[in-house]
């Protein structure tokens, strides 16, 4: 009885620590849908505005944003195994030389998705970027981990900040990029990325059933205890009888 109490105390606290970090995965969520919520949708501010925010925390991803400057297309840099829509592709990230306030300054900007060539030694045709003065508009996001991958020049395996930098010749760079809605004067362009997802998925629902499912252990451990109970008491009348009979016998003899 003692281990099955151990074993239904282990199952309990167990079941605890995962629903915790399912509700965990809820709250990153939740965090990151009321940030688009907030911000997608929102009226653009101008980027020097809002500069004392970078690096972004979680809630304030999406910021949406406009900025003026140049694109550098001649650095344009292509960031492989990217999905659009169930396709796989690749986005074009292109430095963009910012004027004014904050002339001096790269910011990088994602300008959308193209589809991958037919073989993967080939590189696929961009739309060229706007040359002269451009503004743009779009969402600021936090750049990616770099992935350990050796591609070669010209290629990102993710939008690592640093390491565009250090293709495209380094100096004072943005700590943030630049997801495009659109760009003046407009051109072609490459595919524009998705809205964000503001599912909050099924975690939610799997921490209450994590947190629900160790009282099936304790019902089980009670009912263990119920059976084991029933079956001395079974077993008693049959001891008593077999008690009196060697009893009789014994006047017998």
């Amino acid at each position: 009885m003692l281990g099955g109490l151990a074993l239904a105390i282990a199952f309990a606290v167990a079941c605890i620590l995962l629903g915790r970090w399912q509700w965990s995965r809820y709250e990153d969520r939740q965090v990151r849908a009321e940030a688009v919520t907030t911000h997608y949708a929102a009226s653009p501010v101008p980027l020097d505005a809002v500069t004392a925010r970078i690096p972004l925390s979680e809630e304030d991803q999406w910021l949406r944003v406009t900025a003026t400057g140049r694109y550098a297309s001649g650095q344009q840099l292509l960031v492989r195994n990217r999905v659009l829509d169930g396709r796989p592709g690749l986005e074009v990230l292109v430095p963009f030389d910012l004027s004014g306030t904050l002339s001096g300054t790269r910011l990088f900007v994602d300008r959308g998705w193209v589809a991958n060539p037919d073989s993967a030694a080939d590189l696929p045709s961009v739309p060229a970027a706007p040359v002269g003065d451009v503004t743009i508009e779009g969402w600021l996001r936090s750049g990616e981990p770099d992935l350990g991958k050796d591609l070669p020049a010209g290629q990102l395996a993710s939008i690592d900040l640093a390491a565009a930098a250090r293709q495209t010749g380094g100096g004072t760079v943005v700590d943030a990029y630049l997801e495009l809605g659109s760009e003046q004067p407009a051109g072609p362009r490459p595919e524009p990325l998705a809205a964000p997802d503001t599912d909050l998925g099924p975690h939610q629902a799997y921490a209450f059933q994590w947190w629900l499912t160790p009282l099936f252990g304790f019902v089980l451990l009670g009912y263990r205890v119920r059976v084991a109970a029933a079956e001395r008491r079974e077993s008693e009348p049959v001891a008593a009888k077999a008690r009196k009979l060697r009893i009789w016998d014994e006047e017998d003899l």
